[in-house]
């Protein structure tokens, strides 16, 4: 028998179309069928019965590209916010109609017949996947190899020739900011602005229209929702992973005085945060706060991720300000919040990736580490580790940019080894290095190239007087604010980079790249550029020369990471014993001796030599020699001896922009000079290794 919550939204029987609604408060509802020629005209009223807390009604009205709303009554007093005139979204539509009045609707979606052929999820292993953070739009809008009909759409980011770029830079997993529904917040809109991100959901289940092609926009029932799958579909077939980012813990309706176009008037004391008085909690900033402790909040949820999951064929999901999710009724985080429990457990959701972005802005909301662990299945969340992004960025920037006017870095080398080697001081045991999802940049914030080129946010086009955006960069622009003609500044630039990009992609943890980065995209110091639709956010296809090479170092050490699996532990090592999938570290100074308390603490001794071994389970045994300089002068390093390694062979200088092949072989013991500032990959092989 099927429990209260179950087939909630339209279904198609026998007998018409069944529609069924949750609200605990509601005193009447009733169904709103709209004429098929004029959306604004009210065809069809009928009651709703109640059962529960759920209403429903079953029609023959409630047919493919039926257009239709709900209006309920409730009571009055703190909390609720009832209006039985409001026409209001279907939580559970499966697609969504604007009338020319600007009044939103849900329409009955046709049958599923989409043809997945051969089809097949990827099924990345966490420690082979490399995230690619990219807009639907931006992506493809300007690719001059995508029709322009196509430009900046589903269909376009599925192009031969998108899909060849991914390919061919090595990516496994393309991470899309939101394509839920979305629309501009009220305040944007009287800007003449827009929400180009995507962060203010309007409905949960259906792809943002406005990201397919035109044809498909205007080709009926069904259409946006056939080309979506057509992306996903192409991708499979090409072996490339989808997750969304999927913001489920605020949506668009916004503060008590914005737009009501579903929650709010359907059930606002159940859907949203509130105290005792009705006064909203925010714990997003962003207006509102889902309420999440409600537990009929927690099934939409999750059979929202199960429709993305399973009819859409969807990889996985990032979870937007995800602390929230995880808060109670008391509105504080825990851990084992049912709702982050059964993400995690749910059956219909195992082989999908859930990472979490564990913060949000509200009390106890940076929650970094505490996310659920490994279920018994061996399945648990990754997190962003926005200690990672500064920690690194701090070595290679601030801390080179203190140096030089200081005379002495603030930090030694020990902070980033800790995060170099997979976060074990902020990851549990067993959860492994995979928890950590590793980043530099992000959609929000500079991009990588800007991190180098600028100290201060330059924002003014937002329209906030330059208030809106992070002001805590960890940023260092070499000299000069912006951009520069002179050649020094330009090549510690371009350094700092490969520096970047290297440390990210060699690092312990899953490694995700933000679209651009790989090759020194810049947004002209914009450091919170959501409102942008335009040239400074799409993902430019023309590039400089210099950009090329960066763009070819990227494609080397996403290369290098895929074929030495020492990279790429599942597990954390642990002293004295060989643990499965796990990597055997051993770390040197640069006179090649095991490092002292002073070498990891010492701003004057940033220099480390990382050895790292796998412990074979699935892939052949291999090791790796990784060096790292935080000093702008050169230094000799002594390559280290270590039983079983017999040489090294060079297989990346961060230090240059090209690499030749790795013919040289260097003996332990050997010296082998590393340029200020810079980082290098060599591969340790045996007495019986060949180069």
């Amino acid at each position: 028998m099927p429990d209260a919550l179950s087939d909630l939204g339209v279904r198609l029987t026998s007998r018409g179309g069944q529609l069924r609604v949750w609200s605990a408060n509601a005193t009447a509802m009733e169904l709103c069928i709209f004429d098929e020629k004029d959306s604004t005209w009210v065809a069809k009223t009928l009651p709703m019965t109640q059962n529960g807390e759920v209403w429903s009604v079953t029609t023959k009205y409630l047919t493919p590209g039926t257009q239709y709303s709900v209006r309920v009554s409730g009571p009055t007093g703190p909390g609720h916010d009832f209006d039985p005139t409001t026409h209001l979204i279907d939580p559970y539509a499966r697609g969504l109609a604007r009338a020319s009045n600007g009044v939103w609707r849900g329409y009955v979606q046709e049958p599923d017949s989409f043809d997945w052929g051969s089809s097949t999820k990827p099924g990345i292993p966490m420690d082979h996947t490399v995230l690619y953070e990219a807009h639907a739009k931006g992506i493809s809008k300007l690719n001059p190899d995508v029709p322009e009909e196509l430009r900046g759409t589903y269909a376009g980011l599925a192009h031969p020739s998108t899909i060849a770029y991914l390919k061919d830079l090595g990516v496994t997993t393309v991470e899309l900011l939101p394509v839920q529904a979305f629309v501009s917040e009220q305040r944007l809109i009287k800007q003449g602005l827009i929400n180009y991100w995507g962060y203010n959901t309007l409905n949960f289940f259906t792809p943002h229209a406005a990201y397919a092609s035109r044809d498909a926009q205007f080709g009926g029932t069904g259409a946006v929702l056939r080309e979506f799958k057509g992306m996903v579909k192409l991708l499979h077939e090409a072996g490339l992973e989808v997750v969304l980012d999927v913001v489920y813990n605020h949506t668009a309706e916004e503060g008590p005085t914005g737009p009501t176009t579903s929650f709010r008037g359907i059930d606002n004391k159940s859907y949203y945060r509130q105290t005792a008085d009705g006064d909203y909690v925010d714990t997003t900033g962003c207006g509102n706060s889902v309420n999440t402790a409600t537990p009929a909040v927690q099934r939409l949820i999750l059979d929202s991720l199960k429709y993305w999951t399973n009819d859409l064929q969807i990889d996985g999901f990032r979870f937007d300000l995800a602390a929230e999710l995880g808060r109670d009724a008391n509105h504080e985080f825990q851990p084992d919040h049912p709702l982050l429990l059964a993400i995690r457990d749910d059956p219909e959701l195992q082989n999908t990736k859930i990472i979490a972005e564990p913060w949000d802005v509200g009390m106890g909301g940076w929650q970094v580490g505490n996310f659920p662990g490994v279920s018994e299945s061996g399945r648990g969340w990754s997190e962003w580790n926005d200690g990672y992004r500064d920690r690194m960025r701090d070595f290679w920037l601030t801390d080179i940019g203190a140096a030089r006017a200081n005379g002495t870095a603030p930090n030694g080398i020990g902070s980033l080894a800790r995060r170099l080697a997979g976060s074990a001081h902020v990851f549990s045991q067993e959860r492994g290095p995979v928890a950590s999802v590793n980043f530099i940049t992000a959609h929000d914030g500079f991009t990588m190239a800007d991190l180098t080129a600028y100290n201060q946010k330059h924002n003014m086009g937002n329209g906030e007087n330059n208030r809106d955006g992070t002001d805590n960069n960890h940023s260092f622009n070499h000299g000069v604010e912006g951009p520069t003609k002179d050649a020094a500044i330009i090549d510690s630039r371009r350094k700092a980079m490969r520096n970047l990009l290297g440390t990210l992609l060699l690092s312990a943890g899953v490694p995700m790249l933000t679209a651009g980065d790989e090759f020194g995209r810049s947004q002209r110091g914009n450091n919170n550029a959501y409102c942008h639709d335009s040239e400074l956010t799409w993902l430019p296809w023309k590039h400089d020369p210099w950009q090329e090479d960066l763009l070819q170092v990227a494609r080397d050490l996403i290369r290098f990471r895929r074929e030495n699996p020492a990279l790429r532990p599942v597990r954390y090592g642990r002293w004295g014993e060989t643990v499965p999938s796990a990597t055997q570290m051993d770390w040197f100074n640069k006179q090649g001796v095991s490092m002292s308390e002073k070498d990891w603490d010492s701003p004057e001794e940033r220099t480390l030599q990382y050895l790292a071994a796998s412990t074979p389970e699935f892939e052949d045994f291999n090791r790796i020699l990784l060096i790292v300089h935080g000093l702008e002068d050169d230094v000799d390093v002594v390559l280290p001896a270590h039983e079983g390694v017999a040489g090294y062979s060079l297989l990346w200088d961060s230090s240059v922009e090209e690499h030749a092949d790795p013919l040289v072989d260097y003996l332990p013991g050997s010296l082998r000079r590393v340029s200020g500032a810079s980082m290098q990959l060599l591969r340790a092989h045996g007495a019986d290794s060949t180069v």
